[in-house]
């Protein structure tokens, strides 16, 4: 079933116990977790909120950092991750977003050894916690940081290695939608895909993240949206906003736009009733920009 999420990083300023209000109230279905929100409001607490709520959490958000690039060792970042996956396992997560660090100046087979040694030691955990491990591959532009993964091929490649139903792809359009080989690759994928991050930009992405309004940018979120779900995705959109741009936005009217787009972009164009992604079982009209 295709549901509408909306993340946190989305409403930044917002705490934890305000966005699983103001997310219902707008009418979406899930909530995409972030673990600096629910660390800040109490983990304990925050998970028994989202079971009293009732609101399906889509993607905890995130864990990773196994080269070393955000300062930590290994073996710290393995234990911090398998917290992650216990805290996915808690509040029924979709997935665990996992950025598996930057180059950090290692060679390519040091990469490639940390990368499959912390899924040795993270997949067997996750397994048996029923929890589906993401891996996001971000633009070249901006992965410096974040992750070794630049390209959706390269994630794809990984995850046909380890062959296993509980490691799969976190997609982001923001990184991925100037890059026509990803979006050529797109409907291959729909089975391998665990989340799709919905966002739009102006220009193509560069070291600093500048998302703006769904459907004002640049990115194909129509041809994205319809290749993977006429490709038999039905899982999570999960809408994840944060720059400039974004930051000075009123988050109520916010939640409002990107709703109404969103659900023209995942029903529309897949052959499904407009009414099928809105909440409380109200009916939308939305307005797709144009251009």
């Amino acid at each position: 079933m295709l549901r509408l999420s909306m993340n946190e990083v989305t409403t930044y300023r917002w705490s934890f116990e305000e966005d699983i209000f103001e997310y219902e109230k707008a009418g979406y279905q899930a909530i995409g977790v972030w673990r600096r929100k629910l660390a800040d409001f109490g983990e304990e607490k925050g998970i028994e909120l989202l079971c009293e709520c009732g609101l399906p959490v889509s993607n905890l958000f995130w864990a990773g950092g196994f080269t070393g690039s955000d300062g930590r060792g290994f073996d710290e970042s393995v234990a911090d991750a398998k917290q992650a996956i216990r805290l996915a396992s808690a509040m029924q997560a979709g997935c665990l977003v996992v950025w598996t660090g930057g180059r950090n100046h290692h060679i390519a087979p040091q990469v490639q050894r940390l990368l499959f040694g912390a899924i040795d030691a993270l997949l067997p955990f996750a397994e048996m916690l029923g929890v589906t491990l993401a891996l996001e591959p971000m633009h070249v532009s901006y992965a410096e940081e974040w992750t070794v993964l630049t390209s959706l091929e390269q994630a794809a490649e990984t995850i046909d290695v380890v062959d296993s139903p509980f490691l799969k792809l976190a997609i982001d359009t923001y990184h991925i939608g100037h890059d026509a080989n990803a979006m050529a690759a797109l409907p291959y994928l729909a089975d391998r895909v665990a989340i799709v991050h919905l966002a739009d930009s102006r220009a193509v992405p560069t070291e600093e993240q500048n998302r703006c309004r769904l459907g004002e940018g640049n990115v194909p979120l129509r041809q994205i949206a319809t290749s993977l779900i006429q490709a038999g995705y039905r899982g999570d959109f999960d809408i994840e906003l944060l720059g400039e741009e974004i930051e000075g936005s009123c988050y109520l009217e916010l939640l409002d736009h990107s709703r109404a787009v969103a659900s023209q972009l995942i029903s529309s164009d897949a052959g499904l009733p407009t009414n099928c992604v809105a909440g409380r079982g109200e009916t939308i009209e939305p307005v797709l920009p144009t251009g």
